[in-house]
């Protein structure tokens, strides 16, 4: 593994959901309170940003060329020719409290997301699946802060976290029907954000205050951590030709103003080569 290394500075107040585009070559990724997205080309290292109608949680690439956002109050599309959003299916409208957080597209293209009360506060965050037939349908319910999901290379177990418990949970996972609800991981330092999987099964989280990157085995055991130069790191995704590139969003929300002061990278878009790689990034089957 090389040095964490700093990409972009651009001080993202809650950078989140990086995903890798192999036919873009670059990593979209979304800063979820600046209301902003945001694309950074990996060849030669341009940036490109958008704003967005409202809060974004993640921005997943859609097999037509579009991106799928989870915008609050609803799915949205985006164009990254004109940088149109529109709105594809209103969500949550009985929660309004809430707003969308974290997506993950599964191998048969389905879309996954969840969402959580926007003040971080109540357990009204629930898991949903979306396909283009099926709409949004809820997979599970009562969280405070979701993130996830991400399944294992097999597609059995699929891996949600309730940031505010600390817990990773872990569920069966066939055909786009999860059950056996249940607990792989509570925290030892750090909450746990965005996770990521390799193709040795090996999962990777981000540690909002917990200054890396953990990785764990598929039977709950830490096997240790990649060290970061801030404290939030939110998510990682696997990218470049080989997918052994991490590319990690990072955010300075609720810091201090000491923290601020004594982390100025914090927010920034960060990269580490690793000697594993991930696993292919899908696209949402529209």
């Amino acid at each position: 593994m090389t040095q964490v290394e700093l990409i972009w500075d651009l001080k993202a107040e809650l950078g989140e959901g990086p995903v890798w585009s192999a036919r873009d070559r670059c990593v979209w990724f979304v800063d979820i309170k600046g209301r902003k997205l945001h694309r950074y080309s990996v060849d030669d290292g341009a940036r490109a940003s958008w704003d967005s109608p409202d809060q974004i949680g993640f921005a997943l690439p859609a097999e037509d060329g579009s991106l799928i956002c989870g915008v609050r109050g609803g799915l949205y599309r985006f164009d990254p020719a004109t940088g149109a959003f529109s709105l594809l299916e209103a969500v949550e409208t009985d929660r309004p409290q809430n707003r969308l957080n974290d997506g993950y597209v599964a191998p048969d293209g389905s879309l996954w997301f969840g969402s959580m009360d926007d003040s971080e506060r109540l357990k009204t965050g629930a898991l949903y699946r979306w396909t283009p037939d099926s709409g949004a349908v809820l997979k599970a319910d009562g969280y405070g802060v979701t993130n996830g999901p991400v399944l294992s290379p097999d597609g059995n177990t699929l891996y949600h976290h309730d940031t505010l418990e600390k817990t990773i949970e872990t569920f069966d996972h066939t055909a786009g029907e999860i059950s056996n609800r249940r607990v792989f991981a509570v925290m030892d330092e750090g909450y746990c954000d965005g996770p990521s999987m390799d193709s040795a099964g090996i999962l990777h989280v981000g540690l909002f205050g917990g200054w890396g990157v953990a990785r764990y085995a598929p039977d709950g055991r830490k096997l240790g951590k990649i060290e970061f130069p801030v404290s939030a790191i939110t998510k990682a995704a696997f990218g470049d030709d080989d997918l052994k590139t991490l590319y990690c969003t990072t955010a300075w929300l609720h810091h201090t103003p000491d923290q601020r002061e004594s982390q100025p990278l914090a927010g920034g878009l960060f990269r580490v080569r690793v000697d594993t790689a991930g696993q292919p990034q899908s696209l949402i089957r529209l």
